[in-house]
């Protein structure tokens, strides 16, 4: 259930009043990440900033001067001790680009190209890569013009997006095309004019492709589309209970305060909010004594998809406003170090994290669509049914849930951050596979829009048949954007308008 922002095939029009994200190499948020891909804001860059790269260069350019720096005055990888003449640094660093663009599989989406571009930016500002800061101007100028590069999927590993933004380099220097619209297609004519070409000098090369930034910036977007989607799970889970007439006892803020885990204790609270409940409610409601785990359990593993959530926030704010490029270059002490920082295993393993969480949550919620199915738990007709005897009602939505359910836990079953590979000779004797997370934290949450589309399609059809609705916003919002009708009818529709509407009640 893919949104235009997601179409491989467009940049999301600018909308009007277009605002300005920072970029300055310490202050890069998820949410303004997000607006640059959106094409929702324009990169704006400080003077400080553009200053701090500028030393950083200058910086690279004496120790270059002084000594040999790893891929300026070295090969790179296994090549690592094979000295490259002086006179061919400019040469090594293009060869460098070329040999690395060697991406493949299918053009990413432009939205997740661009969030690539302003990750980049944001580093380069950190000023630790050396790199000239006209590559700097002409990455924030592709991001404020619509333009991007051809980028493909496959090619990182978690140890640098070296296939990305090797592409991005050749673009940037004038090699490749840019691209507008469909990201297969040259942009011969675009709107506006195109970044100039970039001028690539010694150490350059190098500097520019040591960055995990596509990986990032598509960590990112699902972090943020994740945070989004558990918003809105607190409103159908809230109508699930209100539909089964379930017991409010396990929400009880006193219950949570005595098991401290934050996310449990939030997750109880919204549903608390949402449903008009008192921190202590008071049984009555219930039907039961006890409630199935997908209402009773609900607050426990939803609770720990919101800790995982935050954690993965965290660690990519951290990761956006880091230099990690090897060499890393440090104008205080004006010395060159030679590191790890790139390999990117506290990405993944966040990632990872909040994919099997997911899963947890989203299990609970493929349980409490099949409660509201059956007539022993809401009093109401099996599946929802209103037809003549026989009638399937909403029984298939169990089979589309449970098919989109089955797609998350194949992302979620096997941990990216598990992966094993030898690279470059036996240097390179592992690697994170943060990319590969970062993909399947991707796949994972466009999964769980449908499970979560589909039950609150049930549960609005049987708050619609219950005798008393609860009067409250999220069910008014809900029942008035749902199509009505409980007939026997194809429910596609039904399902894709609910995913639509689940950023609308992430808001509530």
């Amino acid at each position: 259930m893919s949104t235009a922002a997601d179409d491989p095939t467009r940049v999301p029009p600018r909308p009007t009043g277009t605002t300005r994200v920072t970029l300055d190499g310490t202050g890069l948020t998820v949410a303004g990440l997000v607006r640059l891909a959106d094409g929702a804001a324009t990169p704006d860059v400080p003077r400080a900033a553009l200053e701090r790269a500028g030393h950083a260069w200058r910086t690279a350019q004496r120790l270059a001067a002084t000594g040999r720096l790893y891929g300026r005055g070295t090969g790179v990888g296994a090549q690592r001790s094979v000295a490259v003449d002086a006179a061919d640094e400019t040469g090594h660093g293009l060869r460098l680009l070329r040999s690395h663009a060697g991406g493949a599989g299918r053009p990413l989406p432009a939205r997740q190209i661009r969030a690539m571009l302003a990750v980049r930016a944001n580093q380069l500002l950190a000023g630790g890569s050396g790199i000239h800061p006209d590559f700097v101007h002409a990455l924030t100028e592709a991001l404020r013009l619509g333009v991007h590069p051809v980028v493909h999927e496959y090619g990182g590993l978690g140890t640098g997006d070296l296939t990305a933004l090797a592409e991005t380099g050749l673009t940037l220097i004038g090699e490749r095309a840019w691209a507008t619209d469909d990201p297969t297609t040259p942009a011969a004519e675009p709107p506006g004019r195109l970044p100039a070409p970039v001028t690539l000098r010694p150490g350059d090369a190098l500097a520019l492709l040591s960055s995990n930034a596509l990986t990032l910036g598509q960590a990112g977007l699902g972090c943020h589309r994740l945070d989004v989607l558990l918003r809105a799970t607190h409103v159908v889970a809230a109508l699930s209970l209100a539909a089964v007439s379930g017991s409010p006892e396990a929400y009880a803020a006193p219950l949570h305060a005595l098991r401290p885990h934050p996310g449990a204790a939030h997750a109880a609270a919204e549903v608390r909010r949402v449903l008009g409940l008192p921190d202590r409610p008071h049984d009555g409601g219930g039907r039961r004594v006890q409630d199935p785990y997908g209402f009773r359990a609900f607050p426990q593993a939803h609770g720990c998809a919101l800790d995982a959530a935050a954690h993965l926030r965290r660690t990519v704010e951290a990761e956006l406003n880091s230099p990690s490029e090897n060499p890393l270059i440090d104008t205080g002490s004006a010395a060159a170090h030679h590191h790890g920082g790139f390999y990117a295993a506290p990405l993944a393993l966040a990632l990872d994290g909040c994919a099997l969480a997911l899963l947890g949550t989203a299990r609970l919620s493929a349980a409490r669509l099949a409660a509201l199915l059956r007539p022993d738990l809401t009093g109401l007709p099996a599946f929802l049914a209103t037809g003549p005897a026989g009638s399937s009602g909403a029984m298939i939505l169990e089979y589309t849930a449970n098919s989109a359910l089955a797609e998350l836990r194949s992302q979620a079953a096997a941990p990216a951050s598990a992966g094993h590979a030898v690279l470059s000779h036996g240097l390179e004797e592992a690697a994170s596979f943060a990319s590969q997370a970062a993909r399947q934290a991707l796949r994972a949450a466009e999964a769980y829009t449908t499970v979560l589309a589909c039950e609150l399609v049930a549960a609005v059809r049987a708050l619609r048949l219950h005798p008393a609705p609860p009067p409250i916003p999220a069910y008014d919002t809900a029942a008035a954007d749902l199509p009505p009708g409980t007939e026997d009818r194809p429910l596609t529709a039904d399902v894709a308008r609910a995913g639509e509407l689940l950023p609308r009640l992430a808001q509530l």
